[in-house]
């Protein structure tokens, strides 16, 4: 009878423990049927007590077969020179990882986070999410990755030096051409299920209308024809920001923001860019208003870095292209950005909704006389104050770090490369079904 009431103890129990983790068990009852939002999270489940086993490839949300592209293309370009027939550099130990250089070359950074991710996948040790994980069998692939350094080919070498007929930059995108061209790979699927990173707007000129079927990983789609990169094919990334990470214990209160609205930033930019000219004459004597010219020299990240930290609002204003760097230095410093760019693109807008914790303004109204200083007049310290926590809550998915996190940019573009594939894969099943004989 003991054994029998102390078992009836025990089921009562457990019944109210599960064995499943709590966070898993509520991911499952809120998304059993989205592995695009279950799979990644299922992968964190463990702590530092826990052993850390690496992803199975049947678990991960994508599988990426990578080509092993000569080191010119890729780690090759940061100076790093492996032993004779090495390709890859050993990344076990983030420490000896090549470090990508600084200043603005660090903005458009996407494809060194991008293949370090790859690379590290199949490592035991490194606590990373499960969305990705690298196969070297193409056939086993859902996607596969090209990895060439295409914006700092292009920031450090696309000018021609002494008795160069074709800069280093140029003759890098033909040899990559003709590679891509051969291989079975891209003839099998026309290119559509590869994926090729031109993050700066000049990147890739000389190859992007021959491989422009590929999914593009671009900053925005100013210096691109329609025909070529689309939001139906291709993605947008974020910038890599120059300023630092305010912690969310650290931020700033309404309060605490003595000025209303910041820019500091290059005023003078063609094309869409103009209107930062405009602008500044409108505001440059408004009270509580900082805005003037700056840049990266003279301890110019620094001063910004702390005025958008103390500023409630920060603009984010069209440059030479619709995206520029600063709309990501403003989320991560916590200022409630004000968007004046009205064929921006924005990273991740399936998940993210944008006005949740920013500002739009169509350029029209931006330069009437008034009209921006009105509107932010307007907005009460309790909606800023929302949008402000909102921010605080966002910030991770604009952070690029090696190992990935869950959330983290790398993590959140592997997601979109996903959701591209997927919907590329339901097409193509949909327009086999009637085959001829």
């Amino acid at each position: 009878m003991f054994l029998l009431v102390m078992s009836s103890f025990f089921l009562f129990h457990m019944g109210n423990h599960s064995f499943i983790p709590r966070t898993v068990l509520d991911l499952v009852l809120v998304n059993n049927d989205s592995k695009l939002q279950l799979q990644p999270q299922s992968c964190q489940i463990f702590n530092s007590s826990q052993r850390k086993v690496a992803c199975d490839p049947t678990d991960a949300l994508l599988r990426v077969y990578m080509y092993d592209l000569p080191p010119e293309f890729h780690f090759g370009l940061l100076g790093w020179k492996g032993s004779v027939n090495q390709t890859w550099p050993n990344v076990n130990d983030p420490k000896h990882v090549p470090p990508y250089p600084g200043g603005l070359n660090l903005q458009h950074s996407v494809e060194y986070w991008l293949t370090l991710d790859l690379l590290s996948s199949n490592i035991v040790k490194d606590f990373r999410p499960c969305t990705v994980i690298r196969v070297h069998n193409a056939s086993q692939a859902e996607v596969i990755f090209v990895p060439f350094f295409s914006s700092l080919s292009y920031n450090r070498h696309s000018k021609i030096h002494g008795k160069e007929k074709v800069s280093v930059n140029k003759m890098l995108q033909q040899r990559l051409v003709q590679f891509l061209l051969g291989r079975e790979e891209w003839k099998r699927s026309g290119g559509r299920d590869h994926v090729i990173v031109a993050h700066h707007p000049n990147s890739m000129r000389s190859a992007r209308r021959k491989l422009g079927s590929a999914m593009l990983v671009l900053a925005d789609f100013g210096r691109y024809p329609p025909e070529l990169a689309n939001i139906k094919k291709d993605i947008i990334a974020p910038y890599r920001h120059l300023v630092s990470t305010v912690p969310r214990a650290e931020s700033a209160s309404y309060e605490q923001r003595s000025t209303l609205l910041y820019f500091q930033g290059t005023i003078y930019r063609k094309d869409g860019g103009a209107i930062r000219q405009e602008l500044y004459y409108l505001l440059k004597d408004e009270k509580d208003v900082h805005f003037t010219f700056g840049s990266i020299r003279r301890n110019g990240i620094k001063q910004a870095s702390e005025g958008m930290a103390l500023s409630k609002f920060c603009l984010s204003i069209a440059g030479d292209t619709p995206s520029s760097n600063r709309l990501f230095d403003v989320i991560v410093r916590h200022c409630v950005p004000v968007i004046i760019s009205d064929k921006i693109e924005l990273p991740f807008e399936d998940v993210l909704d944008y006005s949740e914790f920013g500002l739009f303004v169509h350029a029209s109204d931006a330069v009437r006389k008034g009209y921006l200083m009105n509107l932010l007049h307007s907005i009460t310290p309790e909606k800023w104050r929302k949008m402000w926590e909102r921010l605080k809550d966002i910030t991770q998915h604009f952070e690029y770090q090696y190992p990935s996190q869950t959330g983290d940019a790398v993590n959140m573009i592997w997601k979109e490369v996903a959701h591209k594939i997927f919907s590329l894969q339901f097409n193509l099943h949909r327009k086999s079904r009637y085959q001829r004989p």
